[in-house]
């Protein structure tokens, strides 16, 4: 490939902005969203307050963008947003026990081996690459964690967002969720 074809590439496709969703499909997304993410904190708050697990990590708020606004897409479904939480916590960890006296090492390799992970596994759920790298910058308190981590709160919170995303999403008639299970 010549240079300029490489550089024309970055150009993007003509294809235009996407189509604005309906103020229903809007209103929707925000439930689902807000109902989510408050039971997560509310049992959060409840179980684990003045411990050192907590349920809520940043990279939820980005699934919730997927399994309440874009239900349809296949990295929003069951399969991705649990089981490629659930690997990238394992792949964050493991990268900051062996890389964690070389933490750029450490956080490159959580990133990059959690997106190779979830692409062999079919899991690909870009937010749990975010996953992968929390448990990596994180706190003193939660490399304590070591694996627990895993469950608390990379598998448990994705979890309770799924269940949510189980009740509102298929409330109207126009959305349906999940589009697949496996």
């Amino acid at each position: 490939m010549k240079f300029r074809e490489y550089i024309y590439k970055m150009k993007g496709s003509t294809r235009g902005t996407p189509p604005r969703v309906s103020n229903t499909e809007i209103l929707w997304s925000w439930i689902g969203a807000f109902l989510g993410i408050s039971v997560v904190a509310w049992l959060d708050h409840f179980f684990f307050e003045g411990t050192d697990l907590s349920l809520m990590v940043g990279s939820l708020g980005a699934s919730s963008v997927l399994i309440y606004g874009a239900i349809r897409s296949p990295l929003a479904q069951p399969r991705n947003l649990v089981g490629g939480h659930f690997l990238s916590a394992i792949v964050g960890v493991s990268c900051w026990k062996i890389f964690h006296q070389y933490p750029w090492l450490a956080e490159a390799m959580a990133v990059a081996t959690s997106i190779a992970i979830m692409h062999a596994s079919r899991t690909l759920h870009p937010p749990a690459a975010a996953t992968a790298l929390i448990a990596v910058i994180g706190s003193p308190v939660l490399h304590k964690l070591g694996y627990l981590y895993v469950l608390i709160p990379a598998t448990i919170a994705p979890l309770i967002l799924l269940f949510v995303a189980l009740l509102v999403n298929n409330i109207p008639a126009s959305r349906r969720y999940p589009e697949i299970w496996f």
